[in-house]
């Protein structure tokens, strides 16, 4: 059954290689059906991938071979609520030595030039802390940040 509500994203020929490293990366994750165009069209030919269905973490996504005309921008982004450095390190990892680009405050792109937020839960935690001035400290300290280092988090929310 197909979900009420899903995430179109564009690619320029390469949704179903896309589909297929989210799966191998994130946990819940799959590839579902693929589609092949009934006719050529101004981005492919027929037989083509036309579009993937997969989920990413969950999340119901549709992978559309659209053409080079659209690029992906940081308006929209995966955030991922990690539970430790270890699985903060190896999202991050995978994402960014798979053609990837690093950012700050723990953003990235993939190498199809999807935005991701390696976020880790601590770093979530310490900026909500009620102290303003340990919230304050952790903030700037993930500010100074490409990918999350909760130690340094953590170290900066105690002073």
């Amino acid at each position: 059954m197909v979900p009420k509500n899903t995430i179109c994203l564009w690619y320029n020929g390469t949704a179903l290689e896309a589909a297929e490293f989210y799966a191998r990366t994130f946990p819940d994750s799959a590839v579902g059906t693929i589609f092949r165009a009934p006719g050529d069209y101004p981005a492919g030919k027929e037989g083509d991938v036309l579009t993937v269905e997969f989920t990413v973490m969950g999340i119901p996504c549709i992978g559309l071979n659209g053409g080079p005309e659209f690029q992906h921008s940081e308006a929209f982004s995966f955030q991922v609520a990690t539970d430790d450095q270890a699985e903060t390190d190896r999202l991050w990892n995978a994402l960014i030595s798979n053609g990837g680009q690093a950012s700050v405050c723990g953003w990235c792109k993939d190498r199809w030039g999807i935005s991701w937020q390696i976020t880790p839960r601590a770093l979530l935690d310490a900026i909500a802390d009620p102290d303003r001035a340990a919230a304050q400290r952790a903030f700037a300290a993930m500010m100074e940040m490409g990918k999350i280092d909760i130690a340094a988090i953590e170290a900066a929310r105690r002073g």
